[in-house]
């Protein structure tokens, strides 16, 4: 078997890996030890392996998310950029529903300023003006990171080749354009039944949200799969992720934009 052959095969069982895992609602094995800690073109075939395997069950993608937007995480991941996954429709949920637990293993929340893109961001610069453009509104969310890898034991090539560690995410009902609102200057309050758990700011997202929308703009080109119009855009977090679990209710406030909230519920299903 040649090098590439075998980089091959340990990228498909990386996959499989957290294929079984997604399906089988069971923790598995960190998948470091089959392409690397920090291999960053082998963790984002894995993650498009991943992604196909979600298509061939009947998932539809419609957007994507961004991670590792903090410098802090990022130091502690070893590595000096962000990275994406894929938002898939089943994730999906409406403000003020119930999301069912049973459909997720280790699931953390972290709030957000979500986007819808009126324009593709396929040609061009990418840069902060044209980003600007295309962005149809924003709107509060709530995005709950979920890991397959047991006991959220990950380096970077695991996060990335896990789809960024995405579970599924509250989209808030109040959209406001960017003539409405700034971004940077957002301001969030998290709370879980009631109890502050997390604060922070859109400065703490990469100096600016639309900043990390910039970056992935130009990290999607480069994958070759651009943003398009009418996909929705995680941007990253404003503060840090909490840990939920069954009879939570989250909320999340963010000044300027709006709230969204989400109880949590056992069960397997959209209720």
């Amino acid at each position: 078997m040649t090098t590439t052959e075998h980089a091959a095969t340990a990228e498909q069982q990386a996959a499989d890996r957290l294929l079984t895992a997604l399906q089988t609602r069971t923790a598995c094995a960190p998948v470091r030890d089959l392409i690397g800690p920090v291999d960053l073109p082998a963790a984002y075939r894995v993650q498009e392996r991943l992604t196909a395997g979600r298509l061939e069950h009947g998932a539809t993608i419609v957007g994507r998310k961004i991670g590792l937007t903090s410098e802090a995480v990022q130091r502690q991941m070893g590595v000096d950029q962000p990275d994406f996954g894929v938002l898939f429709d089943d994730m999906a949920y409406a403000d003020g529903a119930v999301v069912p637990t049973g459909g997720l293993l280790q699931p953390k929340a972290e709030a957000e300023v979500a986007f819808v893109l009126r324009e593709d961001l396929a040609d061009g610069p990418l840069d902060s003006a044209q980003v600007r453009a295309a962005i149809d509104y924003g709107m509060p969310a709530l995005e709950v990171c979920d890991s397959r890898i047991d006991g959220w034991d990950i380096k970077f090539a695991d996060t990335v080749a896990d789809n960024a560690s995405s579970g599924v995410y509250i989209l808030g009902d109040t959209t406001k354009t960017l003539d409405e609102f700034a971004p940077v200057d957002v301001d969030m309050r998290m709370l879980i039944n009631g109890e502050e758990v997390s604060t922070g700011n859109g400065a703490a997202c990469l100096g600016d949200p639309l900043n990390a929308v910039a970056w992935l703009a130009r990290a999607a080109r480069d994958f070759g799969e651009p943003l398009r119009a009418g996909q929705v855009i995680l941007s990253g977090a404003l503060g840090p992720m909490r840990p939920v679990r069954s009879g939570d209710e989250v909320t999340v406030e963010i000044t300027g934009l709006g709230t969204v909230v989400a109880k949590f519920s056992e069960g397997n299903a959209h209720e």
